[in-house]
């Protein structure tokens, strides 16, 4: 099953010459979404992790199945405001706007390896501030992971010396 088909490109989508990646046809088709976690899961089997951190909100669509068929505790990566207890806090460049995401302060712990997730490395900010955020806390990543990513945007080039999964490639 070639899941590339499941994401067409939306021309001038949020705003003119963005070509926006639409995910929602892979979630309606629940063979290929059931795919796309089965790839995932086996892609990331190479890089051994205590947790998975996801970021909101696509994120959470994959991250939740993985940390469901492993065992895995699920952490949170939200915006500004979102979490109720104590949170560590990173600031990224996202592609239209300046983001605030936090983290629970206690999430990881001192040494946990965690597993990052996103639907879409595109810029590569918003993973290096769950970089960020992970390391601060005493973790270590153990690797970047997404669906896949905007070769154009060389997101991959921020996170340079963490391993990066792309299911479906450089899009």
């Amino acid at each position: 099953m070639d899941l590339t088909e499941y994401v067409p490109v939306v021309p001038d989508f949020p705003e003119p010459g963005v070509g926006f990646r639409d995910i929602t046809p892979l979630l309606a088709a629940p063979d290929a979404f059931r795919a796309s976690v089965d790839r995932l899961l086996e892609a990331c089997a190479a890089h051994p992790y205590d947790a998975i951190a996801a970021f909101d909100a696509r994120g959470f669509l994959w991250a939740a199945p993985l940390a469901d068929r492993t065992g895995t505790p699920l952490i949170p990566i939200r915006k500004a405001g979102k979490l109720p207890r104590a949170a560590a806090v990173e600031t990224y460049r996202g592609e239209y706007a300046e983001v605030r995401v936090e983290m629970h302060s206690d999430a990881v712990r001192e040494g946990d390896r965690v597993l990052l997730v996103d639907d879409v490395i595109a810029t590569g900010e918003s993973m290096a501030a769950g970089v960020r955020l992970v390391e601060g806390l005493g973790g270590t990543v153990a690797a970047c992971a997404a669906l896949l990513e905007i070769a154009a945007l060389s997101g991959r080039d921020r996170l340079d010396g963490y391993p990066v999964i792309s299911l479906l490639g450089k899009l």
